[in-house]
């Protein structure tokens, strides 16, 4: 016989993806699955659907059998408080989650080829290996639902400063509280393989040391080779351009 919390936990989980109705008990009918990838657009300011924006009640069900799920969610109630996302939101979140990772959780190899999905033409390894673990937030090899919206949260919806912090703890690859010239080269190659070589116009060979040069040249203010959080910060928010770049950022995510 299973305890209250495992009793506890099943309802939660199931509460949060939609996978039964909470006054029968019953299981809804079955759904028509869609990939993370579209509900992920679907939340997504950048993204056009010719279809209608409300999400419908059958999108929202799911008849996925709950016992290989080895990570159980935390309550929808606090995500909501958590997160700038309503409550139908994160289910449809979960469920697309979910789907593509029915353990509940994201390695980084699976995280990767999610990722590449969004990007065909290129190469997004290396960049989704870097966004992976700014997700990964417990830096133990995996990204968990509670993980995936928090970033998400920050990254769609957040304030100005919440967002900056976040890209922020992205640039710093070794997470020591400072941008070295070699992490923001890491950085700026990665998004070049990724989509730089197949802008209009194209970009040239030299445009990541360029990004590189111009960045420390903005953001370090006493010219010690590292930028930290405080000029960071200062010199974004003081930047117009960089600040109109930070709804960019929010497209390449």
């Amino acid at each position: 016989m299973k305890s209250r919390s495992q009793d506890q936990s099943l309802s939660d989980s199931r509460e949060l993806d939609r996978s039964y109705d909470p006054l029968t008990g019953n299981p809804p009918s079955k759904p028509h699955k869609k990939s993370i990838k579209q509900r992920f657009l679907k939340l997504l300011p950048c993204y056009r659907s010719s279809s209608s924006s409300s999400v419908n009640e059958s999108n929202l069900t799911d008849d996925e059998d709950l016992t290989t799920v080895s990570h159980r969610p935390e309550r929808i109630d606090r995500l909501v408080q958590q997160t700038s996302f309503s409550r139908k939101e994160l289910q449809v979140l979960y469920r697309g989650f979910k789907n593509e990772c029915p353990s509940g959780v994201v390695n980084e190899e699976t995280f990767k080829s999610i990722y590449s999905q969004f990007f065909p033409h290129g190469d997004s390894s290396m960049y989704a290996h870097f966004l992976f673990e700014a997700f990964d937030t417990h830096n133990n090899g995996s990204v968990s639902f509670e993980d995936f919206v928090l970033s998400l949260s920050i990254i769609l919806r957040g304030s100005i400063t919440d967002k900056l912090n976040w890209a922020f703890n992205l640039y710093d690859l070794n997470k020591d509280g400072c941008i070295t010239r070699e992490e923001m080269t890491d950085i700026m190659n990665s998004i070049y393989d990724m989509m730089g070589k197949y802008t209009y116009p194209n970009m040239r060979d030299s445009a990541p040391k360029d990004h590189v040069d111009n960045f420390f040249q903005k953001m370090d203010k006493n010219n010690d080779g590292v930028v930290t959080i405080e000029e960071f910060l200062e010199t974004c928010q003081k930047d117009e351009n960089i600040m109109q770049s930070m709804h960019m950022f929010n497209n390449v995510i």
